[in-house]
């Protein structure tokens, strides 16, 4: 009987005789109602299990056919309330992420946005992760808060509920990792500038690249443990809130389950994390400080102002997801939920972190710009230090000394004056060819000019022998690069060295009686007395009679 009582059930209301029922001025069949096993309710439904009809004007039906089923009515499960206080404050929260969510779309092209060639120890994505998260949250919280509108205009507690608490975890999620990639990426860009004037200063595999290698994914571990526990769930018992002992006996225990106080655990540890890695950044790219008391106010004076808001934030999102897993009350699982407290707690930290991300985003410079200003101080630095004056960019164009073309046309430039494979062989023998032909001509037409005697050079016991010519070039025909090679080697051999024979190379072991002789290296004024000479010791010394002879 307190079943019944609690659920507030009435009596079907009876017409002019015991099978005629009267709902709102229209009659029905009351014994197909009963037939159907159709119930009446205090909040106006009209229900058997199945079906769930409004009775009350203007939705009410307007007759009722023998197989239970009804003209012209409407369901149950149709937006037909006026919007409440919970859509109402919905609709000015999810204003004001849809203009944040502008301002981080500007923020990610000012931040993501190359000014200098990626790094493989620096990826670009790694700096636009806040921002594609920053992204997620508000796209999340606008999904959320526009289907929290139906929750107040549903009579019956249906889907809208569902779909608004499941963007509503997604967003909590998503606001932990605006807050992590905010801080990791901190503290890789103090990595990229302590690094920068010297990329060997640190290595990326010893103790402190290895930390910072896996705690990124002891990060996400926790933050998707966080969310296996939430979302695979049976939602379809949140929605069973029709009624105060319905809701009592079904929702309120699936709200506050094991698995949602575990997630809060899980999401926890994340933000432990966050402060693990704020810590570690600021020992090792910041000056240290001794002493207890120093290393606190170190910490608090080396981070970045947004993180002193952003931290107390991203802990109030935990605090209030552990206060939903115990309190049903104050949880936005809850159709009648305290609406002060679900959306100061359950959305407020969240809007507040992305408006510090995206207006401490506007502050900063683009890392690659600024990254740009600290070297372009550091050589003007150094010029300083060396005493060397830097001219301005308007010099070089002053004086003319602007190179012609892009690197481009330059480097084909350079290629096609040295050339290359077979075309680089042929200008070799066609230079070849060319010199033999002159070296001939000038045979030809040599006279002895100079007053003074010919000076005749001492011929070497090869240079007597009767190969000592060098043979007549031959183009060589064959298809032999490296033999091609050879040859034209051998031609540029035989016209540098006219003596040299370039097969003699072939008869090594050989004339070892004339390699054999002892040589002996003439003074100042003496003549050499070597006997592999072609010429005779006793033969006249030649006499310079002026030095302008020579």
């Amino acid at each position: 009987m307190s079943l019944i009582e609690a659920r507030d059930l009435l009596a079907i209301p009876e017409g002019d005789n015991t099978t005629d029922a009267v709902f709102y001025g229209i009659h029905f069949n009351l014994t197909t109602l009963e037939h159907w096993n159709y119930t009446y309710y205090s909040n106006g439904t009209l229900s058997n299990g199945s079906w769930c009809l409004l009775m009350d004007p203007p939705y009410t039906p307007k007759v009722v056919l023998g197989n239970g089923t009804f003209l012209n009515g409407t369901s149950c499960y149709l937006a037909t309330e006026p919007i409440g206080n919970r859509a109402r404050a919905g609709i000015g929260f999810a204003v004001g992420f849809a203009l944040s969510l502008v301002f981080v779309l500007v923020n990610l092209k000012k931040h993501g946005q190359l000014h200098l060639p990626a790094e493989k120890r620096f990826y670009p994505i790694g700096r636009r992760w806040q921002w594609y998260w920053s992204i997620f949250v508000c796209a999340a919280a606008l999904i959320g808060l526009f289907t929290g509108i139906d929750v107040d205009r549903y009579r019956v507690v249906e889907l809208p509920l569902v779909l608004n608490v499941f963007f509503w975890f997604l967003m909590q999620m998503g606001t932990m990792a605006v807050v992590w990639e905010g801080v990791r990426h901190w503290g890789s860009w103090m990595e990229r500038q302590f690094i920068d004037p010297n990329p060997f200063v640190l290595q990326q595999n010893d103790k402190r690249g290895m930390f910072e290698f896996w705690l990124p994914l002891f990060f996400y571990f926790w933050l998707w443990l966080n969310f296996f526990l939430i979302v695979p769930r049976n939602w379809g018992t949140i929605e069973l809130q029709r009624a105060p002992d319905q809701t009592a006996e079904f929702a309120m225990p699936a709200a506050t389950d094991g698995r949602f106080k575990a997630a809060t655990f899980c999401l926890f540890v994340c933000w432990f994390t966050i402060m693990v890695s704020l810590w570690h950044s600021i020992r090792h790219y910041e000056p240290r400080n001794r002493g207890f008391f120093n290393r606190i106010i170190g910490f608090l004076g080396y981070m970045p102002f947004r993180f002193t808001l952003m931290l107390p934030l991203s802990l109030a999102v935990v605090g209030y997801q552990g206060l939903c897993a115990w309190d049903f009350g104050l949880s936005p699982l809850n159709a009648k939920s305290n609406l002060l407290a679900m959306y100061l707690g359950g959305y407020a930290p969240a809007l507040l972190i992305i408006i510090v991300q995206f207006i401490a985003g506007f502050m900063r410079p683009n890392e690659d710009r600024e990254l740009l200003r600290q070297r372009r101080e550091r050589g003007q630095a150094i010029d300083q230090e060396l005493g060397f004056v830097r001219k301005p960019a308007w010099w070089r164009r002053v004086n003319g000394d602007v190179p012609t073309g892009s690197m481009r046309d330059r480097i084909m430039r350079n290629v096609r004056e040295v050339g290359g494979g077979r075309p680089t062989a042929r200008h070799i023998e066609r230079l070849a060819e060319q010199r033999a032909a002159e070296a001939e001509s000038d045979t030809a037409t040599r006279t002895n000019a100079i007053e003074m005697n010919e000076m005749r050079r001492t011929n070497s016991v090869r240079s007597n022998t009767p190969g000592s010519v060098p043979p007549p070039y031959s183009t060589y025909g064959g298809k032999s690069d490296q033999r091609r090679s050879e040859r034209t080697m051998q031609m540029a051999a035989g016209l540098l060295f006219p003596g040299m024979n370039p097969e003699a190379s072939t008869d090594r072991g050989r004339d070892l009686e004339v390699a054999s002789e002892q040589t002996r290296r003439p003074g100042t004024s003496e003549r050499s007395s070597s006997t592999a000479s072609g010429m005779s010791t006793s033969g006249p010394p030649q006499q310079i009679r002026s030095m302008l002879d020579i």
